[in-house]
């Protein structure tokens, strides 16, 4: 496998919190990146930042639930730069609501999101990279896929889909296709998410959490020392989580 200085990484979810921190790092560190997104003014932000500090970007709009788009995805990235080395695997949604309020709309959207769009990327990049016999994707994962707590029933089930999926691709093609596959698991971090949830005891709950953020670059960093690694070194899982959080 190639260098990371020499390397291709696509990032999804890359326009804000962990995508974008993540992007920025990984950047400084000689990757080239594909930043993807659904349309969003923030992805040209990022992109411009990582042009101004030297990087290299290139932004392709696209919905993670879509494999038509993922697919189409792979290709840009061929054609910009040439090859694919990196995945990471972000996009992801997280709604808080109680069971009794049985928010379908809600479930179906993470759902779509945290186990659709992540097969989509996979499925998108994995041929690829058997093909050149090599690459990594790092899949981000959560503590919630650890532990279960209350309010955020169907956040935790994509998570332990994610930590599962992963260990079963690890297994698979990293042991016998030379692949690495890394697992990522953050705690609770200062990304927005708390703003988002509408559900309104669920948004009590996400503020309450909130208190105790730690921030995107924390995450970059992690991603950055799983790629950083030496090619017969694969780092399988990396649980992240603030000082205070009781995981």
């Amino acid at each position: 496998m190639k260098k990371l200085n020499e390397s291709v990484t696509i990032i999804t979810g890359a326009s804000s919190g962990i995508g974008a921190a993540t992007a920025l790092k990984l950047a400084k560190a000689g990757t080239r990146i594909v930043l993807v997104s659904r349309a969003d003014d923030k992805i040209e932000k990022v992109k411009q930042q990582i042009e101004g500090g030297g990087g290299k970007a290139e932004i392709f709009v696209a919905d993670v639930t879509d494999i038509e788009q993922m697919n189409a995805m792979v290709d840009f990235a061929i054609e910009k730069f040439g090859r694919i080395d990196n995945l990471v695997n972000n996009a992801g949604l997280m709604l808080f609501s109680q069971w009794k309020d049985v928010a379908i709309d809600e479930w179906n959207a993470m759902i779509d999101t945290n186990i659709k769009g992540y097969l989509n990327a996979i499925a998108a990049v994995l041929p690829k990279m058997l093909e050149q016999k090599s690459g990594h994707i790092v899949n981000m994962g959560s503590v919630a896929g650890i532990n279960i707590d209350v309010g955020a029933g169907i956040y935790h089930g994509t998570k332990f889909f994610v930590r599962a999926i992963t260990e079963s691709l690890r297994k698979e093609v990293s042991v016998h296709k030379g692949i690495k596959i890394s697992l990522i698991s953050p705690g609770v971090i200062n990304t927005g998410w708390a703003e988002k949830v509408t559900n309104k005891e669920g948004a009590e709950i996400a503020a309450e959490l909130n208190k105790q953020a730690i921030e995107p670059e924390d995450i970059a960093n992690a991603v950055l020392f799983a790629f950083d690694q030496p090619d017969n070194v694969n780092v399988n899982d990396i649980v992240i989580s603030p000082t205070l959080q009781d995981w």
